[in-house]
Parts: structure tokens; C-alpha cells; sequence
């Protein structure tokens, strides 16, 4: 037993541990163990029942809104665990301070992080707010919406379909970002030569609209990482890192990212990957699990994401991951996610190799396509193939460095690399 995010050891009781009620009330579920001490050693209490109504009392005087929250009593450890539910009526606030995990302990949230709770709590988002800027124009909206949609007459009406206006607070924080001219954050662009010491090119685009952030940024890309390649009479053009894989990322970047603290989406270009940081870790409810398997259900700004929908930017909710790593699906190398607190970071790598694949080995590589960990019997009942071939093909997947072995013997398990 060891704390985490999502477990608190505490072996006395004091009122720190209310912080820990605020902290899990506000952000995703959590236990706190009394009884333990913080190795994970188990030393226990005595009068469990004393316990457990002192704990509620102050749970009751102290937490505001009330949690939801509920004790379970080991009588043969002499231990409590109290289990502590995300509550919908946030912020959860301890003397008047709301809390949240980082990593292993409890700390106290910032002004921006406290807005945030207090939207959730009222079911809205930064998006739907009003707008500082209310004198607004939207040529670059219209015409994308002309072409894409065949739209003939815009209007405030259209605005008021794409939530962007109502008649009682005029146009949302959604609106001004994809006015013509805003006062938003945006997209930092530079290219690198061998070394970050080595600046190429520079692009900074801010205060415009989100398509047009998005459409620039497109043709930066195409700029550095596409180019034609003479074959005989033909013409064709290559990419050097899958345009379809850079499309998502920026557009999930923009749609995902957190608008409400000044601080541009981060795109560093190389000689041999691209790299996009954007603001804002995962949205809440969201584990980072979910989050890979592209299985995001929330969207932080549901606006945004469904107008770059409608724009055919994006072709489905919460695909977005799934369609990156199907872009470098027959490539040996990979793209690579990183999930911080407060950013999310994915590196692109240029496509140097290809996958040299047999009819046999595409099906075995296409099975373990997804992180599946499988033994050779697995793989047999999955693909019908007969043993000794199965064990010819995955010996030449292992050569050419494709998958990797886990374990040995009977316990020997195959995974893609």
C-alpha cells in the first residue's frame, strides 16, 4: 500500500486531512486510509466508531458544499478508509479554499483553477461566458461557412445556431475567437535548423480568428514537410510527416486547449519531428488512459469542437488520437504522447521507414496494433494460422526489430514496438 494521486495514507487524525476531502470532492474520486503510516505500514486505531463520527462532524462543519462521501471499517486491520466522491456542486471549499492532488499530496488551487471549478459547478463553460469585445466581425467565418456549407445568408440567426450569440448576453467568449480580430492567446510556430540554437523561421499568430490560426498553420506544414518528387512523367507529392496526423493534432489543439490563461499552442519544428504543446492538461473526468485510447467523451470547449465539425476540420468526436496513430499505422516509427498537469505535448516523427510487411505479418501486426500484450497461443486462436508458421513469422518480426518479447518460456508474450 503506497499514497498516489488518488490514495492518501494518514496514521493520526487531524484536520489536514479536509484539505484531501476538498482535493477529491472537486477532482476525480480518492480514499484516505487512517491507520497507516506513510510507508504503507499498517498500524491501526482503536475505537473505530468514535473515529468515524468525529471524521464526519468535521467533514460536516468544515467542507462547503456537503461531500459525498462514505466510511468503510476494517475491524481485523483496525484501519478506516474513507472514500471520497467527485461531487457535481463544485468548488468543494475548506475554509473558504478549494484543493486538488498533485501527484501525492494536496495543495491549494489558483484564482484561474477556482473560475474553472465555479463554471463546472454551474454546468457552463469559458467558452459560453460573455465576451469582453462585443464589436465583432466575422468575414473569415463567413466565407469558410459559404464554401464548406453552401451558406448564402449570414446572419446573427447563424450565430445564434453555432451558440455563438444570444439576445441577452450578445456574443460568447466562443464568438470573439473566431471573430476576424480577438484578444486571445494563439499558435507560436518556429522552425529549427540543426539545433535550437539555429532559429529558421518564426510565425506568431495571435489575435486573429481560430481559422485562420488554424489554415496558417496548415500551410507552415506544408511548406517545410511536403514536397513533389519526379516519377517519370508524373508528378507526385511526398510527405515527410502525414499531413492527416498534423491536421488532428492542431485541431484538437485548438479545440481542447484551455482559453482562459495567456499562453500560445507551441509548435517547434526539426529537421526530423515536429512537437505541439498546448495549454491545459486533460479535461476533467478524463483519465490519461481514455484520453490514449481515444476514447475522450468531454469536450473542454464544446462550441469550438462543434463548429470545426461542421467546417469538416475535424470528422468525429474524440477520433482524433486514433486517426494520429492510424496515420503512422505502417511506419516503424510512432508518434509520442506526453500528458502533463497543465499541457499535453505530441511529437510527430518524420516517416523515414516503412513497414516491410508480409500478408501473414500485416495480420499479426495489425492484432497487436492497439498495445495488445499476447502470448503465441493467443495469436493462434486469433489468426487460424498453424504453430510452426506462426513461430517462422513472429522470429522475422522480432529480426526486423517490429515487436518485442516479454517474458520467456511458456510465459513469453509478444507486443508491438
Amino acid at each position: 500500500m503506497k499514497e498516489s494521486r488518488e490514495i492518501e495514507l494518514k496514521l493520526t487524525i487531524t484536520n489536514t486531512f479536509l484539505k484531501t476531502v476538498s482535493a477529491f470532492s472537486n477532482y476525480n474520486s480518492g480514499k484516505i486510509i487512517f491507520g497507516v503510516d506513510d510507508s504503507g505500514k499498517i498500524i491501526g486505531l482503536k475505537n473505530m466508531d468514535e473515529i468515524c463520527l468525529d471524521l464526519e462532524n468535521k467533514i460536516n462543519d468544515n467542507i462547503i458544499p456537503k461531500p459525498d462521501f462514505k466510511f468503510i471499517k476494517d475491524s481485523k486491520k483496525n484501519i478506516i478508509t474513507l472514500i471520497v466522491e467527485e461531487g457535481m456542486n463544485k468548488p468543494y471549499l475548506y475554509k473558504g479554499k478549494a484543493y486538488k492532488r498533485n501527484d501525492t499530496s494536496t495543495v491549494e488551487v489558483d484564482k484561474i483553477e477556482l473560475n474553472r471549478l465555479t463554471l463546472l459547478g454551474l454546468n457552463q463553460y469559458y467558452e459560453e461566458l460573455k465576451a469582453k469585445n462585443q464589436n465583432l466581425e466575422f468575414k473569415i467565418l463567413k466565407k469558410e461557412l459559404e464554401e464548406k456549407l453552401s451558406l448564402k445568408n449570414f446572419s446573427k440567426d447563424v450565430l445564434k445556431t453555432l451558440n455563438l450569440y444570444d439576445d441577452k448576453n450578445g456574443y460568447n467568449n466562443a464568438a470573439e475567437l473566431f471573430a476576424d480580430k480577438n484578444t486571445f492567446p494563439g499558435v507560436d510556430i518556429a522552425k529549427f535548423g540543426k539545433n535550437i540554437d539555429e532559429i529558421l523561421d518564426r510565425y506568431l499568430l495571435t489575435n486573429i480568428s481560430i481559422i485562420l490560426q488554424y489554415q496558417k498553420t496548415l500551410e507552415v506544414f506544408n511548406r517545410y514537410y511536403k514536397y513533389e518528387q519526379i516519377s517519370g512523367s508524373e508528378r507526385l507529392e511526398k510527405e515527410l510527416i502525414p499531413e492527416k496526423a498534423f491536421r488532428e493534432v492542431i485541431a484538437n489543439a485548438l479545440i481542447h486547449r484551455t482559453w482562459d490563461v495567456n499562453s500560445n499552442i507551441r509548435i517547434s519544428m526539426y529537421e526530423d519531428k515536429i512537437e505541439v504543446s498546448s495549454p491545459g492538461g486533460l479535461p476533467a473526468g478524463i483519465s490519461e488512459k481514455e484520453y490514449l485510447n481515444g476514447q475522450i467523451s468531454q469536450l473542454r470547449n464544446p462550441i469550438l469542437g462543434n463548429i470545426f465539425f461542421r467546417l469538416k476540420y475535424i470528422e468525429m468526436f474524440g477520433t482524433g488520437i486514433r486517426r494520429i496513430n492510424e496515420s503512422y499505422k505502417d511506419f516503424l516509427v510512432k508518434p509520442n504522447f506526453e500528458i502533463f498537469e497543465n499541457s499535453i505535448k505530441i511529437t510527430l516523427p518524420i516517416i523515414t521507414i516503412k513497414l516491410s510487411l508480409t500478408t501473414d505479418e500485416k495480420i499479426i501486426m495489425d492484432i497487436l496494433e492497439k498495445g495488445n500484450i499476447l502470448s503465441s497461443s493467443e495469436i493462434l486462436e486469433m489468426t487460424g494460422l498453424k504453430k510452426d508458421k506462426l513461430n517462422r513469422i513472429l522470429k522475422n518480426l522480432i529480426q526486423k526489430n517490429y515487436i518485442d518479447v516479454i517474458g520467456n518460456g511458456r510465459g513469453t508474450k509478444y507486443l508491438k514496438k
